[in-house]
């Protein structure tokens, strides 16, 4: 039989995250390799256990995630965000402590369409009079 999971699904940008958190012994695996080896850039690892650490969760549950599309910074916040989403349908109680600390809030921005007739999304060619 299948040990039972909570799934949590973040976005941001580009980036989708799909969340499991089992109890366990607080090993953090991202597409089958480890937490450290798969964000290397300095500070994105703790970015991403803020929620856990949080609601004090840290060590107690196991985290399995698969992260595609988008790059670096939407990938670390699209986990993120997954992580405090599977953590409310555990304990729908962290809701409040979550909330608070700005973890289930999706950033909306994305990256706007270029536009015909200009260089990027909103960058004009140099207007010369003569």
């Amino acid at each position: 039989m299948a040990e039972q999971y909570y799934e949590g699904i973040g976005r941001r940008k580009a980036s989708t995250a799909r969340v499991r958190l089992m109890n366990g012994t607080g090993e953090f695996t991202v597409n089958q390799k480890p937490l450290e080896e798969f964000f290397t850039r300095p500070g994105d690892p703790q970015t991403i256990l803020q929620p856990l650490e949080t609601v004090g969760r840290r060590t107690s549950l196991d985290v399995s995630v698969i992260v595609q599309g988008g790059g670096v910074t939407g990938q670390t916040d699209a986990v993120q965000l997954g992580i405090a989403r599977a953590l409310l349908k555990l304990d729908p109680d962290l809701k409040p402590a979550l909330r608070k600390s700005g973890f289930l809030t999706r950033d909306p921005r994305e990256k706007e369409r270029k536009k015909p007739g200009l260089k990027r999304a909103r960058k004009a060619p140099t207007y010369t009079k003569r």
